[in-house]
C-alpha cells in the first residue's frame, strides 16, 4: 500500500481533496499523532468505562438483593426506574452543556472563561437539585400509578421513589460537578469517587435489606445516603481543581455564560426528556402485560447495561477531545478523534454482544430465582444482542455531536426514531395485535438501529466528507 498517496490520505481524513502533504516524514508525524490520540482516548476512557461497569455492577448486587424478596419487590424499584431517568436527564443536561464549554475553552487555553464556566456550574447544580427534588417528592404517591403499577405496589415503590428523591441537590452534584472535572481531562477523579459510593451502597444494601429486615425501603436509604456522600466529595473535588476554582467572592449568575449551556443543553435536555418520557410509556405499556413478564423485562434491561458500557466510556472520552480539537480550530485532529473513537466503540460493542448473547441465561439466573424469569429475559438479551454495534455507534457519534456542542440534530433524531418506531410500534404490538415480549424487543432493535442510521448521515457529510468545513461556521 502506498500510504502518502493522495486517495490513502484523502480517506482517512488528513486532508482535502487536491491537498499535497508531500513527504514520507510528513505521513509519519501524521501516524503519530494518530497514535498520541488513540493513547488519550483510551487513558481518558479507561477510568470512565471502570467507573460505569462498577456501577452497573453493584446495580446488579442491587436488583439481585431486591430480587430475592419477590417479583413485588422487584417491581416495586422497577416501577419507577424510567422516571429516575428522566429526573436524572436534567443534570444531565447541564453537564453535556458544561464538559462541551469547558473542553473547548482548555483547547484554546483561556483560564478565565474556565473558571466562568466552573462557577456557573455549581450554580446549576443547586438550582436544578432543588427544582428536580422538590417536585419528585411532590408527586411520588401518583407516579406508580401513573406508570400503571399493580396496586399492590403502589406504596412502595412510592415510599422508594421519596426516600432516593430526597438527596437530589447531591445528585446533581454528582453529574454536573463530574462534567466539569471531565473537562479537563480528569476522568480519574470522578471515577474513584463513583468506586466508593457504590461500594459503600452494597454494603448498606445488605445491611438495610436484610439485617434490619427493611426490604426495599431498606435499598432506598442505602442509594440516598451513597448519593449523598458521592455529591459531597464530587464538590470537595471539584473545589479542589485548580483550573475550575474560582472565589466565593464575586459568586453571581452570568447570563452570557447561562445562555450559551441553555443554547447546547436544551436540545439535550429535550433529547432526554422527549426519550425518557418514551420509555415512561414504554415500560408503562410492558407492565399493562403482567407482573412476571415486567419482572422479566425490567431485569433483562438492567442486565444489559454492561454490555454498552464501553460506549458510554468511550462517548465522554470523545466529547472532551472533540471539545478540545474545537477550541484549538483544529480540523484534522477532530476527524482522527471521530474516526478512532467510532472504529473501536463499534468493535467492542461487536465483542460484547457476542459475549451477550452466550451468558444471557446464567446472567438472568443472577437476579432472580424465578425460571419463567429467567428463561424470558434471557431469550430477550439473545435477540438484543445482536443489535449492540448499531447501538455503539449511535452512542459515539452523539458524544462527537454533543462534544461539538451541535445537539439539534441529536433531538430530532432520537425524539423523532422514539415515537415513530420504538413507542407508535410497541402500542400495535401490545394493544392492537397482542403480541408478547419478543415483539416489543424487536421495536426496541429498530429503535436503535434507526438512531444509529439518523447520526451517521450529518456526520459523513460534514465531519468527514468534503462539507466538513462547515462544521467552523457555527
Amino acid at each position: 500500500m502506498i500510504r502518502n498517496s493522495a486517495i490513502w490520505r484523502f480517506s482517512f481524513g488528513y486532508c482535502r481533496p487536491g491537498e499535497y502533504y508531500g513527504t514520507e516524514k510528513a505521513m509519519r508525524e501524521r501516524e503519530t499523532d494518530s497514535r498520541e490520540i488513540l493513547r488519550m482516548l483510551i487513558t481518558l476512557s479507561i477510568p470512565t468505562v471502570l467507573e460505569e461497569i462498577l456501577h452497573t455492577l453493584l446495580q446488579y448486587v442491587d436488583t439481585a438483593m431486591v430480587g430475592r424478596l419477590g417479583e413485588q419487590a422487584t417491581a416495586a424499584v422497577s416501577v419507577t426506574t424510567t422516571i429516575t431517568w428522566l429526573i436524572n436527564s436534567i443534570s444531565g443536561a447541564a453537564g453535556v452543556a458544561v464538559l462541551a464549554m469547558i473542553s473547548r475553552a482548555v483547547g484554546s487555553g483561556d483560564e478565565k472563561r474556565i473558571k466562568k464556566i466552573s462557577e456557573q456550574a455549581l450554580l446549576l447544580t443547586v438550582v436544578f437539585g432543588a427544582v428536580t427534588g422538590g417536585i419528585s417528592i411532590v408527586l411520588s404517591p401518583y407516579i406508580p400509578v401513573w406508570m400503571g403499577a399493580e396496586e399492590a405496589i403502589w406504596k412502595p415503590a412510592s415510599v422508594y421513589f421519596t426516600i432516593v428523591s430526597i438527596p437530589m441537590v447531591f445528585r446533581s452534584a454528582s453529574i454536573i460537578l463530574a462534567a466539569a472535572i471531565r473537562g479537563t481531562k480528569d476522568t480519574r477523579t470522578p471515577m474513584f469517587i463513583s468506586i466508593g459510593s457504590n461500594l459503600l451502597n452494597a454494603v448498606l444494601n445488605y445491611l438495610l435489606i436484610y439485617t434490619a429486615r427493611l426490604g426495599v425501603t431498606g435499598a432506598a436509604l442505602a442509594s440516598a445516603v451513597s448519593y449523598t456522600v458521592s455529591g459531597v466529595f464530587m464538590f470537595a473535588a471539584y473545589r479542589k481543581k485548580e483550573k475550575l476554582y474560582w472565589e466565593w467572592k464575586g459568586f453571581h449568575a452570568d447570563r452570557q455564560i447561562l445562555k450559551e449551556c441553555a443554547d447546547i443543553g436544551l436540545p439535550v435536555l429535550g433529547t432526554s426528556m422527549a426519550s425518557c418520557m418514551g420509555y415512561v410509556v414504554f415500560a408503562g405499556l410492558v407492565s399493562g402485560m403482567g407482573t412476571t413478564i415486567f419482572a422479566a423485562h425490567s431485569i433483562a434491561v438492567t442486565a444489559e447495561t454492561i454490555f454498552y458500557i464501553p460506549g458510554y466510556g468511550l462517548r465522554t472520552a470523545t466529547s472532551t477531545l472533540v471539545g478540545i480539537s474545537l477550541g484549538e480550530n483544529n480540523r484534522e485532529k477532530l476527524g482522527t478523534v471521530s474516526k478512532l473513537s467510532i472504529a473501536l466503540t463499534v468493535g467492542m460493542m461487536f465483542l460484547s454482544g457476542v459475549l451477550l448473547y452466550f451468558v444471557s441465561y446464567p446472567l438472568m439466573c443472577l437476579f432472580t430465582p424465578v425460571e419463567e424469569v429467567a428463561a424470558l429475559g434471557a431469550a430477550m438479551l439473545r435477540l438484543v444482542a445482536f443489535s449492540e454495534p448499531f447501538f455503539g455507534l449511535m452512542i459515539v457519534l452523539e458524544g462527537i455531536f454533543y462534544g461539538m456542542g451541535r445537539t439539534r440534530y441529536a433531538f430530532l433524531s432520537e425524539t423523532g426514531s422514539m415515537w415513530g418506531i420504538r413507542i407508535l410500534f410497541t402500542f400495535l404490538c401490545v394493544t392492537v395485535w397482542k403480541l408478547d415480549l419478543r415483539a416489543v424487543w424487536y421495536c426496541m432493535i429498530a429503535d436503535n438501529v434507526c438512531k444509529a442510521l439518523l447520526f451517521t448521515l450529518p456526520a459523513k457529510k460534514y465531519i468527514f466528507g468534503k462539507k466538513g468545513d462547515g462544521i467552523w461556521r457555527e
